[in-house]
């Protein structure tokens, strides 16, 4: 139950480092934001680790204190549910770089007292996995039982299977890809640059004026939604009906629905999300390519792993299409590693895996009580 003191518990961490990052260079201190729910074991071997997406945080299951509303994947984790609390201790770290506790470029550099902004390193998908391992060095947790994530957290769990092969027992990999596109890569472009056009950005150093980009970040969110969503959803829930009127305005004022939900989605978006954090998630998905990691071939980041698979895509999802999950599973089934796949029917695009979808609570919850 969520009022049991163990349910939802908030910390952060402050670790001396230092953490090695891959664009060279060393970060320390390195500060954590987590939450955990339920208990670990005395063998501390019921560990699960979740991953969060972009612009996901630490706030799983409890009620985000910014906004007031349910945690992201409530509807996943907790007592008797897929990711249950009652058999596992439950992990969610904020990411590297991000804007809800853990170290990024809103956090006070020593050096200078002032937010580190654009002197923040650039990070990768990696150097994010390495603190969610210091982290659990921190914790006492030798092996996961699994780690589970979904699109940018999707990301984070193959660079653990691949990094940390022995401390990984089962990972959950949904509606995610081993490295980014050029399309990818176009959308995100798109997002920065209207970001670093708002005159308020300040060249990154919008925390010592006190006015942030909103304008820009608003923007950014707004064309990244479009992604996540299918053009099917979009049409069945929006279709061109106008919003709050009868006829068209002949003006630039949200004549049509999607226009008004595409706004409302911008400026709530600002109100919890850090516009340089943007950047630097943004930037470190698009560095993403494990094979290039691993010698160019996305195998051998696999070869003679003992970590069980579970893949999960979704047939309407075009911003990382079911292609990109069999591109994965070949890769895993070239390298002997044992993995499961399945594709989903779902009209809500990329970000199915965060709605209601009771077959993939029936894929996670039956993928890891095997696995267990």
């Amino acid at each position: 139950m969520q009022d049991d003191p163990r349910f939802g518990l908030s910390r952060q961490v402050t670790l001396p480092g230092p953490l090695a990052l891959d664009g060279g260079g060393l970060l320390a201190p390195v500060a954590i934001a987590y939450e955990t729910y339920g208990a670990l074991d005395a063998d501390a071997s019921n560990a699960i680790l979740v991953c969060h997406a972009l612009t996901g945080d630490q706030h799983l299951a409890s009620v985000h204190p910014r906004t007031g509303k349910s945690g992201w994947w409530a509807r996943m984790v907790g007592p008797g549910k897929p990711i249950d609390t009652d058999r596992h201790l439950v992990v969610c770290a904020n990411v590297l770089g991000s804007c809800m506790g853990s170290s990024g470029p809103a956090s006070i550099d020593p050096a200078t007292g002032r937010a580190y902004a654009m002197a923040f390193p650039v990070i990768t998908i990696r150097d994010m996995v390495r603190t969610q391992a210091m982290l659990m060095d921190h914790l006492g947790i030798d092996r996961l039982a699994a780690v589970v994530g979904g699109s940018m957290g999707g990301m984070q769990v193959l660079v653990w299977a691949a990094t940390y092969p022995d401390r990984v027992r089962a990972a959950v990999v949904i509606a995610a890809t081993a490295r980014h596109t050029a399309q990818n890569i176009a959308f995100h472009e798109v997002g920065r640059q209207a970001i670093m056009a708002d005159p308020r950005w300040a060249g990154g150093a919008y925390h010592e004026t006190g006015d942030a980009p909103a304008a820009g970040l608003s923007v950014a969110r707004m064309a990244a939604h479009i992604t996540y969503l299918s053009e099917a959803g979009l049409t069945e829930k929006f279709g061109r009906r106008l919003q709050a009127r009868d006829q068209k305005s002949f003006g630039f004022d949200a004549d049509f629905q999607v226009e008004s939900y595409l706004r409302h989605q911008g400026i709530a978006f600002v109100d919890r999300f850090d516009a340089n954090s943007y950047l630097y998630i943004t930037r470190a998905m698009d560095y993403f390519d494990l094979a290039e990691e691993h010698g160019g071939m996305l195998a051998n980041a696999f070869r003679g792993t003992a970590t069980r698979f579970c893949l999960v895509s979704f047939d309407t999802d075009w911003l990382y299409p079911t292609t990109e999950s069999r591109i994965i599973v070949q890769a895993l089934n070239a390298a002997g590693a044992r993995a499961s796949f399945v594709e989903l029917s779902s009209p809500f695009g990329h970000d199915a895996f965060l709605l209601d979808s009771p077959e993939l609570d029936r894929v996670v919850g039956g993928f890891l009580r095997a696995a267990a």
